[in-house]
């Protein structure tokens, strides 16, 4: 293999490791945010919790890496410098709105990074429709409902069964709980969003004539889990304080069935191969909870903002990706 060709290579696979690593920190909150805005864990215990479980999830499979890396654009059009492209979008996206501390989706800015850039390098006639529609399109709009209503039906649930036990006393308990659920949703990022970037370097591999066919090497599992630990335990305190404090007051109860909600449906999505927003779905979980003492309980102006987010994730970082690959494509194409 060529040095040049070399050099790009890993360029592209440190590229993949700093998107993992920013993903990480980027999306701490979605496992602590309701935990630490409910007392439930300290700061520091919380984020050393959450980078073990995201660690731990990141193990557990790779169904969702091949959705990612063959499912979504043909592979004749898959180059070094279309991921180069597509994980600029991504990153330039994630730090965007990091810094405006607004809680938007990892999982989809990557792959509005591959559509965008594989479209610039070879027409939208590269994108595999069925897989888009079917394991990207399809969840974009389901899993958010999902936590909503799931979030809803479970706060109900609980306050009819605990209905004459003092507000106190089951906010203790649930205190407690939330630990456990908050390790729980931890575990289940891991499971759906360190694969996204396992995809994206074993797409780098194949492209390169590495490997011969699209299964995910051990090493690059332990990259991509050890990157996305590492970034969460780091810490993301500006979307931490969005999520646990300002879209709705929570309380221990309400942060227990949002996690358990939330990561029910995001672990369910990693068996079925379906590279979910762990974003959408807890921020949805946590309106839907809200929302059971009382309609207007919900910040909507802050979630119609993260709604924004929502809606304009996978059209920007296409766009972003695609000029990426335009200035890239000169130089390394």
């Amino acid at each position: 293999m060529p040095d040049g060709f070399t050099a790009i290579l890993i360029a592209v696979l440190l590229l993949a490791v700093a998107f993992d690593y920013i993903n990480g920190f980027h999306d701490t909150a979605n496992a602590i945010a309701t935990s630490v805005s409910t007392r439930a864990l300290s700061p520091r215990l919380a984020i050393a919790m959450s980078a073990t479980a995201n660690f731990a999830g990141a193990l557990t499979g790779t169904a969702v890496a091949k959705t990612v890396g063959s499912g979504l654009i043909e592979q004749q059009f898959e180059g070094q410098v279309v991921i180069a492209a597509a994980l600029t979008g991504a990153i330039i996206w994630n730090l965007f709105t990091w810094r405006l501390g607004i809680p938007s989706s990892s999982s989809h800015a990557l792959i509005g990074g591959l559509l965008g850039a594989v479209a610039a390098a070879a027409g939208f006639g590269a994108w595999k429709l069925d897989g888009i529609v079917n394991k990207v399109l399809v969840p974009l709009v389901s899993s958010p409902i999902a936590g909503f209503l799931i979030g809803l039906g479970l706060m109900v649930l609980i306050f009819n069964l605990f209905k004459r036990v003092h507000p106190k006393k089951m906010n203790d308990r649930f205190r407690r709980l939330q630990v456990v659920s908050a390790a729980f949703m931890a575990f289940s990022h891991g499971s759906n969003d360190a694969q996204k970037t396992m995809g994206v370097m074993t797409l780098a591999l194949l492209s390169a004539g590495i490997i011969d066919e699209f299964k995910v090497p051990l090493w690059v599992i332990l990259v991509a889990a050890s990157a996305i630990s590492l970034g969460t335990a780091a810490g993301g305190w500006r979307i931490i304080k969005t999520m646990g404090t300002k879209v709705v007051k929570l309380d221990p109860v309400h942060g227990f069935a949002a996690e358990t909600t939330a990561a029910s449906v995001i672990f369910g999505a990693s068996l079925l191969g379906m590279p979910v927003s762990t974003t959408h779905v807890i921020s949805s979980a946590i309106m839907g909870t809200g929302s059971s003492d009382r309609f207007n309980a919900i910040r909507w102006a802050v979630a119609r903002n993260i709604g924004v987010a929502w809606v304009l994730t996978i059209p920007a970082t296409a766009l972003t990706a695609a000029l990426a690959y335009w200035i890239l494509n000169p130089f390394l194409g």
